[in-house]
């Protein structure tokens, strides 16, 4: 069984949260890294809790620094998604997306299956406990929504 934290959510603008950690981020990531934020117009608000959202936006951008060490891109881009019946393993209705891209070295597709796992992680002994990407999930799956990483090895993930 896994342990769920209390969530208190309530009603998100991605866009204002995702435009008010830039500037940790920049801090936190590297002058070595381009960040780009595309944030969609006129974007609804997601009921989530915005601390947990957070962490898991900087927990996604951690990732991505340690997948490009000599530099890249981080691209954050949010949206409306809006999934008609059957569409995935989620109900059909609106959602708000919040995409994380990065130009680093991808992830091997054995790997790929398995990044959501609990203590599973392609970095080297002491450098990664691979709790991140299972916290990510659990935040996102205890929200009401999903998390889908596509990657290809030296071309990026996108999260």
């Amino acid at each position: 069984m896994r342990r769920q934290q209390p969530l208190v959510p309530s009603a998100v603008d991605v866009n204002q949260l995702v435009a008010a950690i830039q500037p940790m981020l920049r801090r936190t990531l590297g002058e070595h890294l381009d960040i780009t934020f595309v944030g969609a117009p006129q974007l609804w608000p997601a009921m989530v809790d915005p601390t947990q959202l957070e962490s898991a936006l900087l927990n996604l951008c951690l990732n991505a620094r340690d997948a490009m060490p000599s530099g890249g891109r981080l691209t954050l881009v949010t949206g409306p998604l809006t999934l008609g019946p059957g569409a995935c393993d989620l109900p059909a209705g609106d959602y708000v997306r919040l995409r994380v891209s990065d130009t680093g070295a991808g992830i091997a597709p054995d790997d790929l299956q398995r990044v959501f796992e609990p203590f599973f992680t392609t970095k080297e002994v002491g450098k990664g406990t691979g709790l991140g990407l299972a916290q990510v999930y659990g935040f996102a799956r205890q929200s009401g929504g999903g998390v889908h990483m596509d990657s290809a090895q030296g071309r990026g993930t996108q999260v």
